[in-house]
């Protein structure tokens, strides 16, 4: 039952627009699942449920992944619309952008929270990764050219 409860609410926010725990528990009451308040909590808890901020500036619940998938679109977005050059010098990733964008960039970069970088630094038009070893940051300069390219 609790499989499908939570298969339930993963459908729900993902159909829907859900803002609060009481909005889930008469949603999923609707559907045929009587569930109290506690057990919402629970399966919040249990799903790793986030709310996020949607383009009108409301609140409501998504998925870890759902939250990933829109970072990462907004940070190819951003990333393909700023950056003018990449290139690295050891462990460290020199990302060049239109001025004024780079803090922009840097923070999308951060927000895909890469396990191989150890920081970054952003100044105006420029932005510094700096990566675990050189390997890092080969394989990184050549996703992002890739990016620039798309």
């Amino acid at each position: 039952m609790k499989a499908k409860r939570h298969a339930k609410i993963l459908e729900i926010i993902r159909n829907n627009s859900v803002n609060t725990q009481e909005e889930l528990l008469k949603l999923l009451n609707e559907s045929g699942f009587g569930v109290t308040q506690a057990t919402v909590s629970r399966d919040i808890k249990e799903l790793r449920l986030i709310k996020t901020l949607d383009s009108n500036g409301n609140y409501h619940y998504s998925t870890v992944q759902q939250e990933s998938e829109d970072i990462s679109s907004k940070f190819h977005t951003i990333f393909a619309d700023t950056v003018t050059n990449i290139d690295y010098a050891g462990n460290i990733v020199v990302v060049k952008c239109l001025p004024g964008m780079a803090m922009a960039a840097c923070a999308a970069m951060d927000a895909l929270r890469r396990p191989n970088m150890v920081g970054t630094i952003s100044g105006d038009d420029t932005f510094i990764c700096i990566m675990r070893d050189e390997n890092n940051s080969i394989d990184l300069v050549s996703e992002l050219k890739r990016m620039v390219r798309s």
